[in-house]
């Protein structure tokens, strides 16, 4: 268990039996069907040598998950070629002198009167940790600019060492970022000003509730139960509690179908196709911050996928049985309820991508049923995919797939631990300053509720998904084949809204607005502020938000990412009132409601379902 984040892992799930129709597909069985349409049990990976995978699984214990080969060659190309370079090391040396010299005199006028606190180095404005009064007064102030002094030298000493790859060195200067992280003085009791005032107003009780803290943490995570936040936000109940009905089960989703807050409804239906890196309900969280209460309340018929949780027995699962049992099948049950009536679909993060490969292929194929196509902070080409390429090479996918093949997945603290280390002072080092030092643990929020339900991933999904989208780049490139023929992303010609966050550590917007040379369709963008969850779940009630939007025709010519930011124009408040009306720009007439699924559903319980709870 990494000391990043303290999540469990869910139970094994129990399986409901379908009462619409019999499971099928790779999803109930060991087998899958692989790019050719032929069934096949081939592990993603050669198994010829299982002793060695085995020891990878074992070192993955103690190195987070994280290869150590990987971290070694970076650091070798960093090391061997700053080897290489006398004049580099003369002005990093010569950086260690200026530096010094600039805090030694601080240091001797620390006292002086109207001598600013800040006078060699400050804190960035995304930085929180020094971001108190208390961090103004020596010698404390003397200790965080000696620290950020550091922390700069480091990173000039990483990069911009001449013949060093981009990759290796983003992984050195990342992984000495994570070791200069761990040692800011604002995570030890006796060099932060803050802890040591709270233990002085307090008598010390801020250390007795900061040992409770911990205690019960420790205690969640050795009997691997849920964090205390949950037991305030209940499935059902407080998040996930829009009324609806589940109206088609296979073995891989659920297809959930809300039930109407409006008189009339527009006749096309909004199908929901979210990540299973998440529970759906991140959409559905509680009732003022809901984007599925917010579109009914407009007037639509939603429908959202739920994912069942995978565990050891979907193992050899595949990418495109996601695809097949998953928006195909959502589809065509759709389909049933609303014959005849083109669907807008929508898409976040991993689900996105996968509509996009669905639409591409639907294209291909002559498949219309596809109105409109919305795909919130999702990536189509993964060149620029952010800080989480630091984490897939081929050495480092090779060692996953060890690890992986003992268990059959992913497990949900390794993929916690990952995306904590994107953003390690906000999700690690200042939860526990505040949390073990301070003795403050932080107010419960739906957020942090569903952000501690996490998922598990299929072993062979997963590494063709980290293979062919992420290491080869295949969907972008052309590459990318769907019951064993190419795909091409420019056959869509469906109009399109595409949603970037600025902050996005997970899918940076710069890379989500590639979508623009990508497709053949009326393309709108728009950049909201906020990060990969925060911004996407922006309702208009909430004070904060703003983005900027415009829209690109088929056959205008391409605006990069720098132009298109000085020429959209901005707009204060939420972006989902921009959507619903470019979605009603795009739907028929108003009308009545239509049924709540097809056939028989005594066998399928009410929303969010059974698989959310696995």
């Amino acid at each position: 268990m990494s000391i990043v984040q303290i999540l469990p892992r869910t139970a094994e799930p129990v399986l409901p039996a379908s009462s619409v129709e019999p499971v099928v597909g790779a999803a109930s069985s060991a087998t899958s069907s692989n790019s050719t349409g032929e069934t096949s049990t081939t592990e993603p990976a050669s198994e010829c040598y299982p002793l060695d995978r085995m020891f990878h699984a074992m070192l993955a214990r103690f190195t987070g998950g994280l290869s150590p080969t990987a971290l070694m060659l970076a650091w070798l190309d960093w090391s061997s070629h700053l080897a290489w370079a006398p004049q580099r090391r003369m002005e990093i040396a010569n950086n260690v002198i200026r530096d010094s010299s600039r805090l030694l005199e601080a240091a001797t006028h620390a006292t002086a009167a109207g001598l600013a606190p800040w006078s060699v180095i400050g804190p960035e404005k995304r930085d929180r940790r020094f971001g108190e009064p208390q961090w103004e007064a020596p010698p404390f102030n003397l200790l965080a600019q000696a620290f950020l002094l550091g922390e700069r030298w480091w990173h000039d000493a990483t990069t911009g060492v001449r013949g060093v790859s981009h990759a290796n060195e983003a992984i050195v200067e990342f992984s000495m970022r994570q070791v200069l992280d761990m040692l800011a003085p604002s995570n030890f009791a006796a060099t932060n000003p803050e802890v040591l005032e709270k233990a002085f107003q307090s008598g010390g009780e801020n250390f007795v509730f900061g040992w409770q803290n911990w205690c019960g943490d420790l205690m969640r995570m050795l009997l691997e139960a849920k964090p205390a936040t949950n037991h305030q936000f209940v499935v059902g109940q407080t998040v996930a509690a829009s009324p609806g009905k589940v109206v088609y089960r296979n073995a891989l989703i659920e297809l959930i179908q809300y039930q109407p807050t409006t008189a009339k409804v527009r006749p096309e239906p909004i199908m929901i196709v979210p990540a299973w890196i998440m529970k759906y309900y991140i959409l559905d969280l509680s009732p003022q911050n809901s984007l599925v209460k917010f579109l009914t309340e407009q007037g639509f018929t939603v429908f959202a996928i739920s994912w069942r949780n995978p565990d050891a027995r979907d193992r050899n699962v595949a990418f495109d049985d996601y695809r097949k049992l998953g928006v195909m099948a959502a589809l065509d049950a759709i389909g049933r309820i609303l014959p005849g009536q083109k669907a807008h679909a929508l898409g976040y993060c991993l689900g996105g991508t996968l509509l996009s490969i669905a639409a591409a292929a639907m294209a291909r194929d002559g498949d219309d049923r596809l109105g409109t196509i919305t795909l919130l902070a999702a990536q189509t080409d993964f060149t620029e995919a952010g800080e989480l390429t630091l984490f897939i090479n081929e050495s480092q996918v090779a060692f996953l797939e060890d690890v992986m093949s003992q268990r059959g997945y992913l497990d949900t603290a390794q993929m916690a631990a990952a995306f904590a280390l994107l953003r390690s002072n906000d999700l690690i080092w200042s939860r526990l300053s505040r949390d073990y030092l301070m003795g403050d643990a932080a107010p419960p929020s739906d957020l942090m509720a569903w952000n501690a339900d996490a998922t598990r991933l299929p072993y062979r999904m997963h590494s063709e998904y980290l293979r062919k989208l992420f290491l080869d780049n295949d969907l972008a490139e052309g590459r990318y084949l769907v019951e064993g023929r190419n795909i091409s992303l420019s056959d869509i010609h469906t109009p399109m809204f595409a949603v970037g966050t600025i902050t996005d550590h997970v899918a940076p917007w710069r890379s989500v607005h590639k979508l623009h040379y990508q497709v053949d369709a009326d393309l709108t963008f728009l950049l909201t502020s906020g990060g990969h969850n925060a911004g996407v779940v922006a309702p208009p009630d909430e004070p904060g938000h703003s983005y900027q939007v415009m829209t690109k025709a088929a056959d205008e010519p391409y605006v990069g990412p720098d132009e298109w930011l000085k020429l959209a124009p901005h707009v204060e408040g939420s972006w989902w009132p921009e959507w619903t009306r470019w979605l009603v720009a795009r739907s028929g007439a108003l009308c009545d409601p239509p049924r709540i699924g097809y056939g028989d559903l005594s066998g399928l319980p009410d929303a969010p379902g059974d698989y959310i709870r696995t």
